[in-house]
């Protein structure tokens, strides 16, 4: 799943393709296209007929949540789920690759004309949220990211330090720090010598911090070069996919084949960690 760097990316290019142009019409795909608009209860015609004619603002994020904000003061609001893409491109044009997948295209008055939701497993959605231009309603609980200019490590770390759950499990709760998942979790686990399984609330306070700073640290390197990119199911509005995998694709290399881990030396094992199946690599 596309996690802050990676939804970061996207919102920057949606926002250079978006941002001061009007949309003329939107076309949703079939049954899957209303699938992704499953959180709008008013379903596809009314997202049609909301979003005709609406100028677009500003594009936000908050976590692994971006949203398009109108110029009257509503809002697009999107989560790309598995494996949800925007694309742009110009009218006429020829689909990209993996278009095959479209479920719901917005033309815009101005160049470039076309901008497509992609989604092949259709996890994603799109809603229309009525007064979400500044923050829409559905994602208000989210927590403040650590690359938003607004965080303020100081709640975050009390919260975190007064949960009996795993460390990991309460770095994935978004309502409590937004926008890390499960690859950069284990990254700044890794990087502040924590296991993952250890009880957030035996863990000191400044140990918490260095704990997010990390996390601040390797979604911002990850930011700088355009995400991680593990298959072709991540890219950006481009369709260029994130080369920081080449690190963690060496990382994930030393799991799979049971050889030593290549920092530790030691046998990977697989391990069930809050639903997902990781192979263990965190300091003891």
């Amino acid at each position: 799943m596309p996690e802050l760097p990676e939804v970061e990316v996207v919102r920057a290019g949606l926002e250079r393709a978006l941002v001061g142009r009007t949309i003329t019409g939107v076309e949703v795909v079939g049954p899957l296209g209303a699938r992704i608009l499953r959180r709008f209860e008013p379903g596809p015609a009314a997202f049609g007929a909301a979003l005709t004619g609406a100028a677009v603002t500003a594009v936000r994020r908050r976590g692994k949540y971006l949203w398009w904000a109108l110029a009257g003061g509503d809002a697009v609001l999107a989560h790309l789920g598995m494996s949800g893409q925007f694309r742009i491109g110009p009218a006429g044009g020829d689909r990209p690759a993996g278009h095959r997948h479209l479920r719901v295209r917005f033309t815009l008055a101005t160049a470039p004309h076309i901008v497509d939701y992609v989604d092949q497993r259709t996890f994603g959605s799109l809603m229309f949220v009525p007064g979400g231009a500044a923050l829409p309603a559905p994602i208000a609980h989210i927590g403040r990211d650590p690359l938003d200019t607004a965080f303020d490590r100081t709640a975050p770390v009390r919260r975190i330090r007064t949960s009996g759950s795993a460390i990991k499990r309460v770095l994935l709760d978004q309502r409590i720090v937004s926008g890390i998942g499960n690859i950069y979790a284990d990254e700044a686990l890794w990087a502040a010598r924590l296991h993952y399984d250890r009880p957030a609330d035996t863990i000191a306070a400044r140990t918490v911090g260095r704990l997010l700073d990390e996390a601040t640290a390797v979604m911002g390197a990850a930011l700088a070069v355009g995400g991680t990119s593990f298959d072709e199911l991540y890219v950006d509005v481009d369709g260029d996919a994130g080369p920081f995998y080449i690190h963690v694709k060496r990382v994930e290399a030393s799991r799979t084949r049971k050889d030593p881990a290549w920092q530790c030396r030691t046998v990977a094992r697989r391990q069930r960690v809050v639903s997902r199946s990781d192979q263990a690599r965190h300091a003891q």
